[in-house]
C-alpha cells in the first residue's frame, strides 16, 4: 500500500484527527471509501471493455497465413545410358 507501513499510517491519522477534528474525521472517511469504491469500479470497467474490445478485434482479424514448406533441391538424374553412381554400362 504505497510503501506506508503501520507506524506511518498512525502518524497520518493523528494529524488528521488534530486537523479536523472529530466531527469531521468520520465523514471525510466515508466520503474517501465510498470514491475509492467508486474508481475500483469504474476502472474495472474499463479494464472489461478493453478485455472485451481486443477478443472482438481478434475475431475479426484473419489468421496470418502459413508460410510454405520450403522445396527440397532438385535430386540429380542420371544422363541416359549411365547409372546413378556415374558408372556407364
Amino acid at each position: 500500500m504505497f510503501g506506508i507501513g503501520m507506524p506511518e499510517l498512525l502518524v497520518i491519522l493523528v494529524v488528521a484527527l488534530v486537523v479536523l477534528g472529530p466531527q469531521r474525521l468520520p465523514e471525510l472517511a466515508r466520503t474517501l471509501g465510498k470514491a475509492m469504491a467508486e474508481f475500483r469500479r469504474q476502472t474495472s470497467d474499463i479494464m472489461e471493455e478493453f478485455q472485451v474490445q481486443g477478443m472482438l478485434d481478434d475475431e475479426r482479424r484473419p489468421a496470418p497465413p502459413k508460410p510454405k514448406a520450403p522445396e527440397p533441391p532438385p535430386t540429380p538424374t542420371a544422363a541416359p545410358g549411365t547409372t546413378p553412381s556415374g558408372d556407364a554400362s
